[in-house]
C-alpha cells in the first residue's frame, strides 16, 4: 500500500505528506473505511520522524478526513465525500435574490508575484504563478463590495485564460472548479482611503473583511478579501442541531 504515497517536494516536509495522503483518499485509491499504514511505516517511507508524519496526520484529522484511534492506528473516514457538497454563494445571486440589479466591474487582472502573508494563505512558495483580480460589485449601480482575490495557477491553470472581463471571478470558479474546504475569518476594519474612493464612503468608515482560503484538498486553490461597507451588509448562519 505504502508504494502508493509520493511526496512532490513543494513546501514543508509534514504538508507533502499531508497532501501526498489525502490525494490517495480523494482519488479513491483509499476508500472510506481503509486502514492507513502505520505512523512507523510512513517514518520509514519518507524517511522522517515521527512528529512530523504526526502532524500531517492530525491535520488530516482535523480536516475530516482520516479518523485516529489510538491502539488501532488511522482510518479513512466513512463520509469524506461529504467535504465536496458543501455550499459557496455565487455573489451576483445574493444581489440578485434581493431584487436588486447586479453588475460587476473587473478593475485589475494579472500575474503577480505574492508576498509572504499571500503565499503563507495559499501554502504555496512566493514564487508559484499567482493571478491577481481586483474587482467591484453593485447593486442597483451602489458598490457594495471589493474583492480581491488570488488564483494559484498551479492548481487552477485554467484561470490565466478565462474572460474575467465577462464572469466574475466568484461565478466562474464556482462554475469550472471542485473544491473540497474553505477556511475563513472575519474581521471590522476602518476604509482606507482606497477602499472609500471604490466604495464611496468616508475615509475611516466600518467596513467588514472576510478572508476566504478556499481549497481542492490537498491543495490550495484560491485566497479572497471581500470588504464590504458596514452599513450596507450583515453576515447571516444558520445552524441546526448536529450541524
Amino acid at each position: 500500500m505504502t508504494a502508493e504515497f509520493t511526496l512532490d517536494g513543494r513546501g514543508p516536509l509534514y504538508r507533502q505528506i499531508k497532501r501526498s495522503i489525502a490525494g490517495s483518499i480523494l482519488s479513491g485509491r483509499n476508500a472510506p473505511g481503509d486502514r492507513l499504514p502505520s505512523e512507523h511505516a510512513f517514518m520509514d517511507l519518507f524517511g522522517t520522524s515521527r512528529m512530523t508524519v504526526n502532524r500531517a496526520l492530525q491535520m488530516l484529522a482535523d480536516e475530516g478526513l482520516v479518523v485516529r484511534h489510538r491502539r488501532n492506528g488511522t482510518f479513512v473516514a466513512p463520509q469524506v465525500a461529504e467535504h465536496a457538497v458543501m455550499e459557496l454563494r455565487d455573489i451576483a445571486d445574493e444581489i440578485e435574490e434581493t431584487g436588486a440589479v447586479y453588475t460587476y466591474e473587473l478593475l485589475a487582472c494579472d500575474e503577480v508575484a505574492v508576498d509572504t502573508a499571500i503565499a503563507g494563505h495559499l501554502e504555496i512558495d512566493p514564487a508559484t504563478p499567482t493571478l491577481f483580480l481586483r474587482c467591484r460589485h453593485l447593486s442597483n449601480g451602489e458598490p457594495v463590495l471589493i474583492e480581491e482575490r488570488y488564483i494559484n495557477l498551479v492548481t487552477v491553470p485554467d484561470a490565466a485564460r478565462a474572460s474575467f472581463e465577462d464572469m466574475p471571478p466568484n461565478r466562474w470558479l464556482l462554475r469550472n472548479v471542485p473544491w473540497s474546504r474553505v477556511e475563513h475569518a472575519i474581521l471590522a476594519i476602518n476604509a482606507t482611503s482606497a477602499q472609500a474612493d471604490l466604495l464611496d464612503i468616508p475615509v475611516g468608515e466600518a467596513c467588514l473583511l472576510v478572508e476566504r482560503t478556499t481549497w481542492m484538498t490537498p491543495d490550495a486553490l484560491t485566497f479572497v478579501r471581500l470588504t464590504y461597507p458596514g452599513h450596507r451588509h450583515r453576515l447571516v448562519g444558520r445552524f441546526t442541531t448536529g450541524q
